[in-house]
C-alpha cells in the first residue's frame, strides 16, 4: 500500500475513495441495496474502469485483502475501481469459505452475477467513465462469479441477456471453480468403484476476451477442468 501511495505521490495523481452503496436485483425480481467502495484517480477522465468482485472471504473483518490490493494497481494505472460487497448485507459478513449452512446460496457465485451487471450499469451511470471499456474480475468465488457473469445468453429470454450483450469489455478470472455447468459446458463428476472421474461436456461462450489465471499444484479449485474449458472454447473461436 504504501509503495502504491508513493508511486501516486511521485507521479502527481491523486486519489478520491468512497463508500457507497446501489440497487441490485434479487432472483423474484425485487431491489436491494448493495455496500460498494469506489476508486477513482484524480481527473476528469473518462476513464476506463474495472468491477472487482471479492473472493469467499467477504469484505469484513476477515477479507483476505485481494479485492484492495487489485484495485490500488489498477488504480495506479488509470483506471476507476468498483468493489461491490456482495456479503455484509445478507448476513455473511465473515466470509463464506467454510461456511457449511444452506444460507451461503444466498450469495452463490450465480446469484452474484446480478450484483456485476448493477455495478456495471451505476459504473456507465458516471460521467468520468467510459462506459464502453469497463472489465470484470474477481479472484476465488469472485472468479466463479465472473464466469458465470461472462457466459453467453442462451436465449433472449434468459435474465440479463441484453445486459451481458452490451455489458464487460473483458474479464479476469483468477483460480476460479470451472467445474459445474456454466451455460452449454459441463463438467460432471461421475464416482467409480476405485475413483472419481471428471467428463467434459459442451463449449463456454464468453461474452468478451475472457483471461483465466489458476494455479496448477491448487487443490481447492483445481486447474484441470478450467484448462479444459479454455481448450473447448479456443477450440470452438471463443477468446
Amino acid at each position: 500500500m504504501l509503495l502504491v501511495l508513493a508511486l501516486l505521490f511521485l507521479t502527481g495523481c491523486s486519489v478520491t475513495s468512497f463508500s457507497s452503496s446501489i440497487a441490485t436485483t434479487t432472483p423474484n425480481g425485487g431491489t436491494e441495496q448493495m455496500p460498494v467502495q469506489l476508486l477513482k484517480p484524480d481527473g476528469s477522465g473518462p476513464f476506463p474502469a474495472v468491477v472487482i468482485m471479492h473472493d469467499c472471504s467477504g469484505l469484513g473483518p476477515r477479507s483476505s485483502g485481494a479485492p484492495d490490493r487489485w484495485g490500488k494497481e489498477l488504480l495506479s494505472q488509470g483506471y476507476v475501481l468498483l468493489i461491490p460487497d456482495s456479503f455484509t448485507t445478507r448476513g455473511h459478513a465473515g466470509g463464506v469459505c467454510t461456511d457449511p449452512s444452506p444460507s451461503r446460496n444466498e450469495v452463490s457465485p450465480l446469484r452474484r452475477v446480478r450484483d456485476a451487471y448493477a455495478a456495471l450499469t451505476y459504473l456507465q451511470s458516471l460521467p468520468y467513465v467510459d462506459g464502453t471499456r469497463v472489465g470484470l474480475m474477481g479472484g476465488s468465488h469472485g472468479g466463479a462469479t465472473t464466469l458465470a457473469s461472462m457466459v453467453a445468453p442462451e436465449s433472449d429470454n434468459e435474465p440479463l441477456a441484453r445486459d451481458k450483450r452490451g455489458g464487460f469489455a473483458a474479464a479476469v478470472a483468477l483460480y476460479p471453480g470451472c467445474a459445474g455447468r456454466l451455460g452449454s459446458w459441463q463438467a460432471l463428476l461421475q464416482a467409480g468403484a476405485s475413483e472419481t472421474t471428471v467428463n467434459y461436456f459442451g463449449v463456454y461462450k464468453p461474452v468478451a476476451p475472457l483471461l483465466i489465471l489458476v494455479g496448477e499444484a491448487d487443490d481447492w479449485t483445481p486447474a484441470e477442468p478450467c484448462r479444459k474449458l479454455t481448450e473447448a472454447a479456443q477450440k470452438a473461436g471463443y477468446p
